[in-house]
């Protein structure tokens, strides 16, 4: 039995972990970690920072997902780049109309330690429309060209592994991966705590994409209890236009929590 104050490296956030110590596992590229908590049920931490938990981890990943999924009209070809626990694959392939599913996670040891310990966050990596690649989502984009029709970007903090995609030369390659009329929703940090990062995404996204739109969504476990996302597009996909969604069963998500999360506080200019 353990009781620590986990410290969030970035924003000073704490969360109390009561329980068993899961895992304590250095990868080639980080040490990954998993409690059991009290409150929040299993929690998965990356190189010190807490990336999900079993009790909210839903709302991020329904946010991330079926945004843009419910706004493009032919989803065909998704692509997921990080990710390795598996929530966005799982919310993808609620989707029938999508046809294959790409997910290029650069810790395959990410992925097998989720399939372990969260097969409720994993379980959609089963699916015969998904094939996993170990690589770095930058280095694989810049060889793609004209193939996906949206792309997710499910990123960790940019201080670790995951830096290299927030950076604009990734969003320039991302935009010849894209096809005609394609989608970017790219993890883009907290509106409360993050906004000189968030402004200066905003400003080389633009070069890019003709539309780019930040939304959020509330998940307790993390630092303000909110996390942002960036919808990119050349604005033949407006990120309100349309969006039916016939996914049963979320725990988060629903055409008016869609509209309502482009809608941010009077205080917050990003």
């Amino acid at each position: 039995m353990i009781i620590d104050d986990s410290w969030d490296k970035k924003n000073g956030s704490t969360i109390q972990i009561e329980g068993d110590f899961i895992v304590n596992f250095k990868s080639k590229y980080q040490l990954i970690e998993v409690f059991q908590t009290k409150r929040f049920g299993k929690l998965l931490k990356l190189d010190g920072v807490i990336q999900l938990t079993e009790f909210d981890e839903a709302n991020y990943h329904e946010m991330l997902a079926h945004v843009p999924l419910n706004i493009h009209k032919e989803p065909d070809n998704v692509l997921i780049i990080g990710g390795g626990d598996g929530g966005i694959v799982r919310e993808v392939v609620k989707h029938k109309k999508v046809k294959s599913i790409n997910l290029v996670e650069i810790d395959n040891d990410v992925i097998e330690i989720s399939k372990k310990y969260f097969p409720n966050i994993s379980c959609g990596l089963e699916d015969s429309r998904v094939t996993i690649m170990n690589y770095d989502g930058a280095e694989y984009i810049k060889n793609c060209t004209n193939l996906y029709d949206i792309i997710i970007i499910d990123s960790t903090d940019p201080f670790s592994v995951g830096a290299s995609l927030f950076k604009e030369d990734f969003y320039s390659n991302l935009k010849k991966a894209l096809k005609e009329n394609g989608i970017v929703v790219s993890q883009s940090e907290s509106m409360f705590y993050n906004k000189d990062l968030i402004n200066d995404m905003y400003n080389f996204k633009k070069k890019y994409f003709n539309a780019v739109r930040y939304y959020y969504t509330m998940v307790p476990t993390y630092p303000s209890g909110t996390i942002g996302f960036h919808f990119c597009s050349d604005g033949n996909y407006l990120p309100i236009d349309n969006n039916k969604n016939e996914i049963k069963n979320l725990k988060y998500y629903n055409e008016f929590i869609h509209n309502s999360s482009f809608l941010l506080p009077t205080g917050v200019s990003i």
